[in-house]
């Protein structure tokens, strides 16, 4: 499971997010996060701190260096 959520994350990286303008408003993007999650927590835990990621990444959230915990 974990192999997969992070091909999907390489997916979007090596697609829509290379065609598409920059529009993250963290460090490291949100897809490198969730990554970075998925290797360090697991399926599990790292989906979930990677779906909070997803849903603090609008206009209205924060911004700046967010490393995973």
């Amino acid at each position: 499971m974990k192999r997969l959520l992070i091909l999907i994350a390489r997916a979007w990286q090596l697609g829509p997010s290379r065609v598409l303008p920059p529009s993250c408003r963290y460090s490291p993007s949100c897809s490198q996060y969730a990554i970075e999650a998925l290797e360090k927590h697991g399926a599990i835990k790292g989906g979930w701190l990677a779906a909070k990621r997803l849903l603090r990444c609008h206009p209205w959230g924060g911004h700046g260096y967010d490393p995973v915990p």
